[in-house]
């Protein structure tokens, strides 16, 4: 198994990737994982054999293939916990953040099945999750190859917007009732007014973006395909506990007051260095 070398990630991501992710909000990172897709595979299947209770399993009637969704399992899938800890992810999610500490937020399992109608609605992470910060960071690793038209959408330069758009079930209805924020803007009906970005991409690529960029995903049309990833959510120095309502992923036990760093063992410290 790999170890961790932060010459890969200084190899993998240059000063211009580090810009355009700032200013973008979402870079195409090549290659960086490569020899850790089978890893991973392996523990993709042992997960959906025994997920955890946060596990969400959408399979509309008529639909060939489901799309699962878990999180929160690293402690107890060993191929999960090997990538998290010794990956270069948390060095490039370093340099990508500028930041000169790195915490696991969490990890998240997305599978669309062969023949799976799911579309991911486009959304913003950040409204849903329970921290604030300026440094945020997801790697989604891709474990099979994925086409163009099955790949993650995103609008680049969204997290700049400075709007947190209200989080929405899949259904359209709110997260939290009673939540009154401001509702995404019509994507589809105006996608040439947006700077869309996706990719034909192979395994072992991996999308890098912001917690607050815009993004969504298609359906899995193709019959013999599946679109398998781990996407592993990165926080740096200057996090904090934030109340929103109803979170997703919940973290029921955090015990943490809105505020306060999100130092504490449930957010293991992945990597410390100067990045510049």
């Amino acid at each position: 198994m790999p170890e961790k070398t932060p010459a890969i990630a200084q190899t993998a991501v240059s000063g211009a990737d580090i810009e355009a992710f700032q200013q973008d909000g979402v870079l195409l990172v090549k290659g960086a994982f490569r020899d850790w897709v089978e890893p991973l595979r392996k523990g993709i299947e042992a997960h959906m054999d025994a997920p955890s209770w946060r596990e969400r399993t959408y399979h509309p009637e008529g639909s060939p293939g489901r799309f699962f969704q878990d999180y929160l399992v690293w402690d107890r899938i060993a191929e999960y916990r090997d990538f998290i800890f010794n990956s270069p992810a948390a060095a490039i999610g370093a340099a990508l953040m500028s930041a000169n500490t790195v915490r696991l937020f969490h990890e998240h399992i997305l599978v669309k099945e062969p023949g799976s109608t799911v579309k991911t609605p486009w959304h913003q992470d950040m409204p849903y999750y329970c921290v604030e910060g300026p440094k945020t960071c997801s790697l989604w690793v891709a474990l099979d190859p994925v086409a163009e038209n099955t790949c993650p959408q995103y609008v680049a330069g969204s997290h700049r917007w400075g709007t947190q758009f209200r989080p929405e079930r899949f259904d359209g209805t709110a997260l939290t009732e009673g939540d009154n924020r401001e509702l995404l803007p019509d994507i589809d009906g105006h996608r040439g007014d947006y700077d869309i970005r996706s990719w034909e991409i192979d395994p072992g690529d991996a999308i890098a973006f912001d917690y607050s960029t815009i993004h969504g995903a298609p359906a899995n049309l193709s019959q013999d395909r599946r679109r398998r990833a781990f996407s592993l959510r990165l926080i740096g120095e200057g996090t904090t506990y934030a109340e929103k309502g109803t979170h997703s992923p919940p973290f029921p036990d955090i015990g943490l007051a809105p505020g306060a760093p999100l130092e504490c063992d449930e957010f293991p410290v992945l990597w410390t260095g100067e990045t510049g």
